[in-house]
């Protein structure tokens, strides 16, 4: 690998794998709903502003925006909440190990959308390890070591939502020729608006104005959000897709050594070892089944003198 993509990848791990450590200083100050709100806002600001400046238009068609919408309370207002309510009595590390089996969710909502026929022995065990990995984490048999009950289920429950969303916009909003700033600063700003009508019913508390958190708030929004989406796409577009898939592995360690180094985080044995599972799963989810075997027939082959072979028409449905 490259110099250059090394440092990419590199860079990238480190902003998504510190998100955890942000949040965890960020509720220090604020209230989840608060904290997610404002890092919307300010990520959406970025993408949108980046977006506009290349010249890019965001979407019209109404059928669009409501999949933007459900992608967005799947992808960012349910995920990025449960995550934030979740780190008021729960390890950051803990909660980057959980967010890592987001594969595994993605790859089940897959199945149930239609978008992936064929599982393979190697994703179904991939499934099972992952899963493994987050009792190992949460460790019901040793209560009150590094997480609660509470802020596990929320973990869970929020990287089932964040998984989810991969398959929804890979089945609705993927190859519709949305620029890829406008798909990530409009899912940003609808999430915003959700996050905003939720207000009422999650509530205000006031704001402990800590320096510590107001800067975390910053960067979690505007570099960890906003800049992180940037950077992936330059990996992307650089380096190729399997280049920013790496990234899940990293980040995921990225976050339990952080959290371990700045915060003091405990690293238990169930810790390294869930750690552990959860990166042997994300690698399995990552082997596509074999193809199925071309089906025999009996026909008859051409005569080697019966000139070019006619390409077939291809057929296709929007």
């Amino acid at each position: 690998m490259k110099s250059g993509a090394l440092l990419r990848l590199s860079g990238l791990s480190l902003l998504w794998g510190s998100v955890f450590l942000w949040i965890k200083i960020s509720g220090r100050g604020f209230s989840p709903v608060e904290m997610v709100f404002v890092r919307l806002v300010l990520g959406a600001a970025v993408l949108l502003a980046i977006g506009l400046g290349r010249g890019q238009r965001l979407p019209r068609d109404r059928r669009v925006l409501g999949h933007l919408a459900v992608a967005a309370l799947l992808g960012n207002t349910v995920p990025w909440l449960l995550f934030a309510q979740g780190e008021i009595d729960g390890s950051s590390n803990v909660a980057g190990i959980v967010s890592g089996t987001g594969p595994v969710w993605t790859l089940g909502a897959a199945v149930l959308l239609g978008t992936e026929k064929r599982l393979g022995a190697a994703r179904m065990w991939g499934m099972a390890v992952g899963l493994l990995g987050v009792v190992l984490v949460a460790a019901p048999w040793n209560p009150g070591t590094h997480a609660s009950t509470s802020s596990i289920v929320c973990f869970v429950l929020g990287a089932v939502s964040f998984g989810s969303s991969f398959a929804y916009i890979g089945r609705f909003l993927a190859n519709r020729g949305i620029p890829v700033f406008m798909l990530a600063g409009g899912q940003l700003g609808i999430a915003a608006v959700l996050t905003l009508a939720a207000v009422p019913f999650l509530g205000l508390d006031p704001v402990r104005w800590r320096t510590d958190s107001v800067v975390a708030l910053i960067v979690l929004g505007v570099v960890c959000t906003g800049f992180a989406v940037l950077l992936n796409t330059v990996i992307i577009t650089k380096d190729g897709p399997a280049a920013a898939a790496t990234v899940i592995y990293l980040m995921t360690v990225v976050s339990v050594v952080l959290g371990a180094a700045v915060l003091g985080e405990s690293l238990a044995w169930t810790v390294l070892l869930g750690t552990a599972a959860v990166l042997l799963a994300i690698a399995l989810l990552r082997r596509k089944p074999a193809p199925e075997p071309a089906p025999a027939t009996d026909a008859v082959p051409a005569p080697a003198d019966s000139g070019p072979a006619r390409k077939a028409p291809v057929t296709g449905t929007r």
